[in-house]
């Protein structure tokens, strides 16, 4: 080799040092991955480069340009790169070479590809590729620790945040002062000049702005105020709250994002608006709200998540809030419980003071009546128990004297005025209190306007404060006891009235007992020369002393036997009875072997006997019955006067229905004899309802209920027998109850109508009127006959306002349903008959509804004629001067008195539908003889004759023959409504 070639290769040699050595140099202070990736171009010597780096999360970069490499060696770095471990991966092809290498620290990867096309040889570039790979490695790895750093230095920063909010919430802070702190703390986290807080409300659909600050907004939302949300359709806020989601961007974009309108009422448009809703388990409790009117301040992803996360906090710190402030308020409600407590405990305790000082009174003023020497030793010591009481520097005791025409002062203390002296009864306060019998406390004025009106004339000094109360002996008033001041600034009040009373009384008893015990001590002193008139004296005084106890004794037992006993029989009453039955029920409940029944009586006719006789035969009737009763039963038996003609009994202890059965026939016989009172012989007799024991009973007044009910069905049974309570009677009760309601929820809504049914001339089937028949239109069972509710509605008292609604109903109805000559009838309840005023309201309503009185006729009952036949013939002769014809129903089952045919107004009778039935051809003569003798009378008497109940054309036949002229039934047409029937000229048959 020649020396110019080997100057040249040492010299080429050295350039290449020099370059490697500059390449190291370059490589080793790459500030960042950009100017690695340039280092690697400039030293490649033009052949293309492509660096790659990526981090674990999913974060990775290229520098340089992969254009210029082949498609093999692209795939090479793909496959080095996918290839990674903890190894460095290599990969090559002729155009190239890929490397690629982990970077532990940094979770991450770094690779490079280097083409072979340059000047720069092949293992110069891999050395190149090497040194690069690790300053990628120390550059990846120390971008990761930049990171870490700053990702500790916002964690710092967010905990310590939390653990202000945190503190704020326990601090004794206004809310006002702890929100205006969370704001600082969210500026620091991130731009949050303008900042609010929002709390919603879900079950009132509003919310409260909490806190507000805006640079731009000048609005000033009082915190507690409400706005319902349905007020703002285009809020942001609102949106944002509905959807529970955080809401990023510029206010403008986000709103129309969402469909909102732009409105006055949002406020200003921000460049960047970043919203996070408040939640809890409980779902969205509110938000919060930070916004910029700066083009170049922006919120990230990551202010969002942080602004997220930081809500939370707030959220919890405000609900810590309000419960400490409602823990506040429950504390100072407490504490205001507790004083008012307090407050009662001292008054209690105050109370108790003065009722033991009352007390302490009462055994001194006893010990003092009992214990004193002298009378005026008595009075000096009573002074000076009320002055521990009160105020008593003027103190006087006034007695009346024997005569009553007196007063005598035996104890007077006072300032001002001398010892009283004995003095005659004036006008003075201290007469007052006796004439009045009750306290008087004056001060001046009240006592000058008692001068003015002249109840007093006072004499002595004028005192500022006068004070009596009576002194009271078995209700009589035997003096006063008076206290009084000379000092305008030492008054009295109701409570020193109200604590002298107290003493007063017991000084009452305690003179009395003191006068007693002088008189004993006098006694005592005759005693010593009249032995025998003190022993009489002793018995006697023992003798009325006993007689009082006795009497008291007797006066009790009778106050307690008028309470639970009936005052006439001398039964027990309902109260002892009930007192009795309870008791009974206890035991059965405790032990259903204890059975026991009760019976409830009620005497047959008793008002007959109480209308014909008088009471006082009456009375003494029922007291011959309860003792009739009482000896029917056995001895540990109740019997009870109830009230009226009604008895019950109890009858404890028995094994079953037979017993009681066995007690009810003894009580019917007993009452089935004759009594004599006076000089009468009466006769009564007993309807008696037997109610067994039974768990479902819990009140006495249940088993005397169903005994009244099984009571009532004997009576209905005939009377003098006895019935007992059954399931089948419950259900009656019971149905008649839900029959009753349902009645005056139909008379409510007017659920009667009248139907009618046609009334005809037999001859040729013409209809001549019409019979209003009641019809019930029930809301569940149809339309229902009078037999399935009229006997409830009579014992209800409900008849007559249902007749009257189907009165007013058939007179508004029948001018469109008759023709000329024709009538409509209508059954008048004997009910009706007890009121004068019947015939005028009845004509009143046909004058009303336009109805000729000629075109109206009333059907009654011979019932109806029975009672105050005076009343009824009244009534029924005004409606027969008006033109209303009477016709007399039911004609033949009743006691068909012909001299109701004379007295009254009849104008036709109808022959009841039982004989109309024995008129065929298969029946026998009865019917037939009965109904022409019906047709006989009525043509003898001028009153026209109407056949009920026909049904057969040969039962037609038998009552034309018969000489029947009218006549109805279901042969002709069956009753219907208003809107069926047909015209009025129309032939039946």
């Amino acid at each position: 080799m020649s020396r110019r070639r080997i100057q040249a290769k040492t010299s080429r040699s050295r350039d290449a040092q020099r370059t490697k050595a500059s390449a190291w140099r370059a490589i080793a202070y790459a500030e960042d991955m950009a100017a690695l990736a340039e280092v690697l171009r400039e030293f490649a010597a033009g052949a293309p480069v492509a660096l790659c780096c990526g981090r674990s999360g999913g974060r990775s970069g290229r520098f340089g340009s992969d254009a210029g490499l082949p498609a093999d060696l692209r795939d090479a770095l793909a496959e080095a790169i996918e290839a990674l471990d903890d190894r460095p991966r290599r990969s090559g092809s002729g155009a190239g070479f890929a490397q690629a290498r982990a970077v532990p620290h940094a979770l991450g990867w770094v690779a490079v590809a280097l083409g072979c096309e340059g000047q720069c040889s092949e293992d110069r570039l891999r050395h190149l590729a090497d040194a690069a790979l690790r300053r990628a490695a120390t550059l990846l790895e120390r971008e990761h620790l930049h990171e870490t750093v700053h990702r500790l230095e916002k964690a710092e920063l967010l905990q310590s945040a939390l653990y202000a909010i945190a503190d704020m919430a326990s601090a004794p802070l206004e809310m006002s002062e702890m929100l205006r702190g969370i704001h600082r703390i969210v500026s620091d986290l991130m731009y949050a000049e303008n900042f609010y807080i929002v709390l919603y409300d879900a079950a009132r659909e509003s919310i409260r702005f909490l806190y507000f600050a805006d640079s731009k907004d000048n609005f000033a939302p009082d915190p507690e105020t409400e706005f319902a949300i349905a007020d703002l359709p285009n809020s942001l806020t609102v949106a944002l709250i509905r959807r529970g989601q955080s809401m990023m961007g510029p206010s403008g974009r986000v709103a129309e994002e969402l469909g909102l309108a732009s409105s006055p009422q949002t406020g200003p448009e921000s460049e960047d608006w970043l919203g996070v809703p408040m939640l809890d388990d409980h779902g969205v409790r509110g938000a919060v709200v930070v916004q910029s009117y700066d083009h170049g301040v922006r919120y990230s992803e990551e202010d969002r998540t942080l602004l997220t996360f930081v809500a939370r906090h707030i959220l919890t710190a405000l609900l810590r809030k309000q419960g400490q402030h409602e823990l506040e308020q429950r504390v100072r409600d407490r504490t205001r419980a507790l004083a008012a407590a307090n407050d009662e405990l001292r008054q209690e305790i105050e109370e108790r003071q003065r009722a033991q000082r009352l007390l302490a009174a009462q055994f001194r003023i006893a010990e003092l009546s009992i214990g004193a020497d002298s009378m005026e030793s008595f009075y000096a010591q009573v002074h000076a128990v009320v002055g521990e009481l009160l105020y008593a520097k003027n103190f006087f005791i006034a007695l009346l004297s024997e005569d009553g025409t007196a007063l005598e002062f035996p104890y007077s203390v006072d300032e001002r005025d001398p010892p009283r002296p004995r003095r005659l009864l004036g006008r003075g306060l201290t007469e007052y209190v006796l004439r009045t019998g009750r306290p008087l406390l004056v001060d001046q004025a009240a006592h000058e306007a008692l001068q003015a009106r002249g109840e007093v004339i006072t004499s002595g000094a004028p005192s500022d404060w006068w004070l009596g109360v009576p002194l009271v002996q078995d209700e009589r008033t035997i003096g006063v006891l008076a206290v009084q001041s000379y000092s305008p600034g030492i008054g009295f009040n109701l409570h020193d009235q109200e604590l002298l009373s107290f003493v007063a009384f017991h000084i009452a008893a305690g003179l009395e007992r003191k006068q007693a015990q002088d008189r004993l001590k006098l006694a005592y002193a005759e005693l010593e020369q009249r032995v025998e008139e003190r022993t009489h004296a002793l018995a006697e005084a023992n003798r009325e002393l006993r007689a009082m106890i006795a009497e008291r004794e007797r006066a009790e037992e009778r106050l307690t036997h008028q309470a639970l006993h009936d005052s006439l029989t001398g039964l027990p009453n309902r109260v002892r009875l009930l007192d009795r039955l309870q008791a009974a029920m206890a035991r059965y409940h405790r032990d259903p072997r204890r059975s026991f029944a009760v019976l409830f009586l009620d005497l047959d006719r008793f008002k007959v006997v109480n209308d014909s006789v008088g009471h006082l035969i009456g009375d003494e009737m029922l007291v011959q019955a309860g003792r009739r009763i009482a000896g029917a039963v056995r001895e540990p038996d109740t019997v009870a006067r109830l009230g009226g003609d009604e008895f019950a009994i109890l009858l404890e202890e028995i094994h079953g229905e037979e017993e009681a059965c066995e007690v009810a026939a003894r009580v019917i016989d007993a009452l089935a004899a004759p009594m004599i009172i006076g000089d009468k012989e009466l006769y009564t007799s007993a309807s008696i309802g037997i109610a067994m024991a039974h768990p479902r009973y819990s009140q006495g007044e249940e088993l005397l209920r169903d005994a009244d009910v099984a009571m009532y069905r004997a009576k209905a049974a005939g009377r003098q027998r006895y019935e007992i309570f059954d399931e089948q009677l419950r259900h009656e009760a019971l149905r008649v109850l839900d029959i009753e309601s349902d009645l005056r929820r139909a008379l409510a809504t007017g659920d009667f109508e009248p139907h009618f049914q046609s009334i005809v001339r037999l001859g040729d089937a013409h209809r001549v009127g019409l019979e209003s028949l009641l019809r019930w239109r029930h809301p569940c069972h149809g339309i229902l006959c009078p037999e399935h509710f009229l006997a409830v509605a009579q014992d209800s008292g409900l008849i007559e306002q249902i007749d009257w609604l189907l009165f007013e109903r058939t007179c508004r109805l029948a001018p469109s349903l008759l023709g000329p000559g024709q009538y409509v009838s209508i059954n008048v309840s004997p009910r009706h008959f007890r009121s004068p005023r019947l015939a005028g309201r009845l004509l009143e309503l046909m004058a009303v509804n336009g109805l000729a009185p000629s075109q109206v006729r009333i059907e009654i009952t011979e019932g109806a004629l029975l009672d105050d036949s005076s009343v009824v013939r009244d009534s029924l002769v005004q409606l027969r001067e008006a033109g209303v014809v009477v016709q007399l129903d039911d004609f033949g089952t009743g006691y068909s008195a012909l001299s109701y045919l004379h007295r009254f107004p009849i104008g036709s009778l109808k022959i009841d539908r039982s004989f109309i039935a024995g008129l065929d051809s298969t029946s026998g003569q009865g019917g037939t003889a009965v109904v022409r003798a019906i047709l006989a009378l009525a043509r003898s008497l001028g009153i026209e004759a109407i056949a009920e109940g026909i049904e057969t054309p040969a039962q037609r036949e038998t009552l034309i023959g018969l000489g029947c002229a009218y006549g109805q039934g279901y042969l002709f047409d069956a009753p219907r409504a208003a809107g069926e029937i047909g015209a009025p000229d129309v032939h039946l048959a």
